[in-house]
């Protein structure tokens, strides 16, 4: 068993400002694609988190220097589009799922064999979704299992990489990201179209280098690249999936009034914003600007909430906020329906069972279906103190502190899986109690 992590109920509104950390999937990339270019980039506000620290670790094993001025700004050097270089024994990418799909888009047409592995969590998390498009490409990527779990192996296509056309069955900007960085060695054009527009962080940033994209109604089409152009810096935006936790709790315990500097507000991110204002909640967006991405300080004050629902429609724009939405829904009044979410059964754990099995330790109000979850509110009165587990997952945990702090506490075991994203988390959430 992990470490067991004590949380005391929140007495008092939290009160200040909260600097939110780095955005994880905006982190990834900047030094992903800075890494894919011959001059010097720094990345400030970066997230120092495991899973980012997996693709620093990926990137330096394929040639590019990475240098850690501190613990958030990084300076960035690579060799140019296609100077990669074979790794020198296998790479680990940890827990991180973003690391390894990517990585198998930017590899897939490099004249180099990589092989990858990855703790138990992502050892267990299926790539077929992301292999079999880029197969579709002419890449050569094996696993076990069907070539769809760890170790897997990215071995030189026999022949260039051809673009394609993939209509893609489900809305992930993991996979729509994998397919268009091969296509950036591909011949042709390489068109995804989603059922729904996912997180769109790689195509800003591909234009943010110079990558010329072609974009149409939930389509992204992207052509053979032969040099990307870095700009001088990048600055992380604060993580909005972190923000969430802060949003939940400054709405559901009594007179808070915070503001969470410097987040990012991508459009394709903000749907935790969306439900909340839709279950009543009291949010401002203040000092709003525009750097790589839309950035906000957010205003939150306690509201009383009520139940809502939504759906397939609005998941990808919410889909890791699920553990943090279902603390707010046993807040609020009323019945809260989630669907459309069958995508969690994937993820770090099976979240949806997870969810119902650990949620209901500190009050028996959920109800997993298929795809989501039904949550009775109003539960403020009926909460108990309970030992529940993570599961290693860090939203997971980082909800369930949140759901203890607005409530009687609560002891969780695994605890220290937060720091796969948020490694300050538990140092803030103690200053409020």
């Amino acid at each position: 068993m992990g470490a067991l992590k004590e949380i005391q109920p929140i007495k008092t509104g939290l009160k200040g400002e909260i600097l939110i950390p780095g955005d994880k999937s905006v982190s990834h990339r900047s030094v992903m694609f800075a890494g894919l270019c011959d001059s010097e980039v720094k990345i400030t506000n970066f997230l120092h988190a495991a899973d980012c620290m997996s693709t620093v670790n990926c990137m330096r094993a394929l040639g590019v220097k990475v240098k850690e001025l501190d613990e958030n700004t990084l300076i960035v050097k690579g060799n140019g589009f296609h100077g990669l270089q074979e790794p020198q024994s296998i790479i680990d990418a940890g827990n991180s799922g973003t690391t390894l799909r990517l990585m198998m888009g930017i590899l897939a047409g490099q004249k180099f064999l990589t092989t990858f592995t990855g703790d138990a969590s992502l050892s267990r998390r299926p790539m077929g979704r992301v292999i079999n498009p880029l197969s579709q490409m002419g890449a050569n990527i094996v696993g076990r299992k069907e070539n769809k779990l760890l170790p897997i192996t990215v071995i030189p296509a026999k022949e260039s990489l051809q673009g394609i056309d993939y209509q893609m069955p489900m809305a992930s900007a993991q996979v729509k990201s994998a397919i268009l960085l091969a296509g950036m060695n591909a011949e042709g054009k390489t068109t995804v179209t989603e059922p729904y527009t996912s997180r769109d962080h790689t195509e800003r940033m591909l234009e943010g280098f110079g990558v010329k994209l072609e974009k149409s109604g939930t389509s992204i089409t992207i052509s053979k690249v032969e040099k990307m152009t870095a700009p001088k810096e990048i600055h992380v935006p604060g993580d909005i999936s972190s923000a969430a936790f802060w949003l939940v709790a400054g709405s559901i315990i009594e007179d808070s009034d915070i503001i969470l500097k410097d987040v990012g507000i991508n459009e394709t991110r903000t749907g935790i914003i969306d439900v909340l204002k839709a279950m009543g909640a009291n949010i401002e967006l203040l000092n709003v600007r525009d750097e790589v991405e839309p950035i906000a300080d957010i205003r939150v004050r306690y509201a009383k909430l009520h139940g809502t629902s939504f759906g397939a429609d609005i998941m990808p724009r919410l889909i890791d906020e699920i553990p943090i939405i279902t603390v707010a829904s046993m807040f609020a009044e009323g019945e809260t329906i989630i669907t459309g979410a069958g995508e969690l059964r994937v993820k770090e754990t099976d979240r949806l069972q997870v969810i119902t099995d650990e949620f209901n330790k500190v009050c028996p109000c959920i109800k997993g279906t298929q795809d989501g979850l039904i949550i009775t509110g109003s539960q403020r009165n009926n909460l108990q103190k309970a030992v529940c587990n993570s599961h290693n997952d860090h939203r997971i945990a980082m909800a369930l502190a949140i759901l203890g702090a607005s409530g009687v506490g609560i002891e969780i075991e695994n605890s220290e899986c937060v720091n796969i994203s948020y490694p300050t988390f538990y140092e803030i959430l103690t200053r409020f109690e």
